[in-house]
Order: structure tokens, then C-alpha cells, then sequence
């Protein structure tokens, strides 16, 4: 195989993370291929060139994506730009989707094949942009079990390869490992405060989860028993967390902010808070029961009310069929709703047992490792046809 040239575009932390994956995935079967595009710290330490910073348009809501705009073109422009002045042979597009759609139809106009590999939720809300899909993009490579049936009774392209997170999401220490190096005492019970990757989403939400976890300690009191912990995303710094809160519980509650730990943090907690997302099916993985929320500005919940239309937000109930997980949305998300929950998930045995038996029926949903070795598979399966 001559060397090839791959663009890949991915938005925030979950797809920075992926999107790395599959770079080693390809690299591992094929070295002579080089990397350019849009991603995170997790891209660049590949050393892919990265042109545009990821952080900048990975935005959620309307009001947030219009404050993004000048961001949002900025970046699209410098892509279309190297599209144009120096053509990869194959165009890779993770999650994004409003961002990426845009830069595929460029693509397809240039005579770049398209693979989008994770598939926007069109099954959840704005369903019309399945035929966007289909005519701007050659292979969808879908991560959860039921997508693969929908897209192709759309008639789009589509490949099942399974969800990289069973490829990404392990531990490394055991509890009293952990309980040591953080100097946690072994009778203790940890609760994760997980309130998001992005600026606007700690802001929002860990002051409300920072309010439940003094109203959770103070009904424990007599105990002492539970350590707080919150995760430092890459994307956040330590002064973001105080800004949201974190200063003035810090000597109000037991917290430790954990980095560089991810899910040997998570696999310790006895019960979780965590904003909807990538990290709840993170945390189902591992078997932590968990209390999902989801708030957003007022615009954007009043429009998301007339486009959506499920029973439920979590992709963790979506995936289960069913309510697995309690759910928080918008008015819900108080502390005194919080505590309410995360007190059932550790407090009534019984209810805890159903939620691990849920949690595992959900891993079992996922399938199998390999995600990232299949899509893999599928970027080299283009240039093995057009040689």
C-alpha cells in the first residue's frame, strides 16, 4: 500500500479519546500513513497535526453555539483550506455531527471518500439527517447495537464495530490500592461528583452537586463515612473547579479532585451523580450505580422538548430499554432531588441489586472488545479498493 494521508475531525474529550484509538488501531496494521485534522491532547500526543483545537467549537445548546460562531467557521474554514491544498485520501469524521456534516459535503465535492465513524443519535431527534448522511457519507461505523438496523433500512452504508469505551475503559488498581495512594481510610464510602468535561457544563452543574454532597454528608454525619471525588478532566483546569464551587465546600466536605485517574476513580465509588453522557455508559461499564442529570439553557430545553421524542436521555436507559437509572432533567436537577437518589443507591440494598443486575444486562448490550481494531479495519478496507 502507497502512504496515505487520513484527516480526522473530532469534537470533545469522548471523541478525542476514540478518535487517538483509532489512530493506533490503523498504525498497528498500517505505519506508512500520516495524520492531519481537529482534536485534543490525546490526538496531538500521536503525533497528528493537529490544525484546529478541538475545545473551541465542541459547544452544546443554542445559545452556546451562537456565542461560538466566529470559533466554529474559523475552524471549518482552515479544514475546507488543507481539503483543498493538499487532499488526504480518506476523510474521518467522529461524532460532531452538525460541524461534520458541513466538512463531509465539502469532502464529497472534492472527490474525498467519507467515513463517519460514531453516528450522531438522528434515532433521537432530527431524523432527517440521515439522508444528509447518506449523501455525503460512503461508511458509517455505529457503536450501539441497535444502529446498525436503523441506518441501513435508510440505506446508508453501515457497519457495526462495536463501542470503544470496552476497549478504553479499564482499571489499574485495585479499592485498597486506590484507598492508599489517595490516602482514603478503607471504611470509607466514595461518591463521584462527575459534572462534565466542559467549562460551561462544571459551572452549571457542580455547584448543585457540591450543594447535594453537604445535604448527603450532614444525613451521614454520624458516621463520617463518605469521601467525595471528582474527576479533573484534560480539559479543565483546577480554577475552573473552584470557580464552580469547589472552593467554598472544600472545608465544608471530604473531597479529593482526582486527575490522570479516570476510571480507577470510578470503579471505587459506591454510587455516582454524573452529567448525561459518554461517562454514564463509562460507569455502567464498571458497574457503578449512578444518578444521570441533564440540564440545559432555557432555549435550547424549549426546542429540545418539540424535536425529541423519547421515553428516556440517558444513553445507559436508552441502551437498557428501560429506566435502569434515575434521571434528572432540567427543574429536576436540585440537590435536595440528588441527595434523594444517591441516597437510595447506597442506603437500600435492594434497590442497589437491581440497579448491578440492570448495569450488567447494559455491558452485555454493548457487545464486544475491538471497536477500535474493526473501524480499523474499515478505513484500510478503503484503500485496499482503491488500489
Amino acid at each position: 500500500m502507497d502512504s496515505k494521508k487520513i484527516m480526522i475531525v473530532t469534537g470533545e474529550a469522548s471523541g478525542d479519546l476514540h478518535g487517538a484509538n483509532l489512530v493506533r488501531a490503523i498504525r498497528s496494521q498500517c505505519s506508512d500513513i500520516s495524520f492531519c485534522g481537529m482534536g485534543g491532547t490525546e490526538l496531538e500526543s500521536l503525533g497528528v497535526e493537529i490544525l484546529c483545537d478541538a475545545d473551541k467549537v465542541s459547544v452544546v445548546g443554542l445559545t452556546e453555539v451562537f456565542s461560538h460562531l466566529k470559533d466554529i467557521f474559523a475552524a471549518l474554514s482552515v479544514l475546507k483550506r488543507r481539503l483543498i491544498s493538499d487532499p488526504p485520501d480518506l476523510l474521518v469524521i467522529i461524532d460532531l455531527p452538525d460541524f461534520n456534516l458541513i466538512l463531509a459535503k465539502k469532502a464529497k465535492k472534492l472527490g474525498i471518500p467519507v467515513f463517519y465513524y460514531i453516528a450522531p443519535q438522528v434515532w433521537a431527534w432530527r431524523s432527517g439527517r440521515v439522508r444528509t448522511i447518506k449523501k455525503r457519507v460512503d461508511k458509517l461505523g455505529v457503536i450501539l447495537p441497535f444502529e446498525e438496523d436503523y441506518f441501513k433500512q435508510k440505506g446508508v452504508d453501515t457497519e457495526y464495530v462495536g463501542h470503544p469505551l470496552l476497549d478504553t475503559v479499564q482499571t489499574t488498581l485495585s479499592r485498597d490500592e486506590f484507598f492508599q495512594k489517595y490516602n482514603i481510610r478503607s471504611d470509607k464510602r466514595c461518591i463521584g461528583l462527575l459534572p462534565g468535561s466542559r467549562k460551561k457544563e462544571i459551572l452549571t452543574l457542580l455547584p448543585c452537586f457540591l450543594d447535594a454532597a453537604k445535604l448527603l454528608q450532614e444525613k451521614h454525619k454520624q458516621s463520617d463515612s463518605l469521601v467525595f471525588l471528582i474527576p479533573q478532566a484534560s480539559t479543565i483546569k483546577r480554577e475552573d473547579l473552584e470557580e464552580a464551587g469547589l472552593a467554598h465546600r472544600q472545608d465544608q466536605l471530604n473531597i479529593k479532585v482526582i486527575e490522570n485517574d479516570r476510571y480507577n476513580m470510578m470503579s471505587v465509588c459506591d454510587g455516582a451523580v454524573a452529567a448525561s453522557g459518554t461517562v454514564t455508559l463509562e460507569l455502567a461499564i464498571l458497574g457503578i450505580p449512578m444518578v444521570v442529570v441533564y440540564k440545559l439553557t432555557a432555549i435550547t430545553h424549549f426546542f429540545a422538548r418539540l424535536l425529541v421524542k423519547l421515553d428516556h436521555f440517558s444513553l445507559v436507559n436508552l441502551i437498557a430499554g428501560k429506566t435502569a437509572v434515575s434521571e434528572l432533567l432540567q427543574h429536576e436537577v436540585t440537590a435536595v432531588n440528588i441527595t434523594k437518589e444517591l441516597s437510595g443507591i447506597i442506603d437500600n440494598q435492594e434497590r442497589r441489586d437491581r440497579i448491578l443486575a440492570d448495569l450488567q444486562e447494559v455491558r452485555k448490550r454493548l457487545g464486544k472488545k475491538g471497536a477500535s481494531e474493526k473501524a480499523a479495519n474499515v478505513v484500510l478496507e478503503f484503500f485496499r479498493n482503491k488500489s
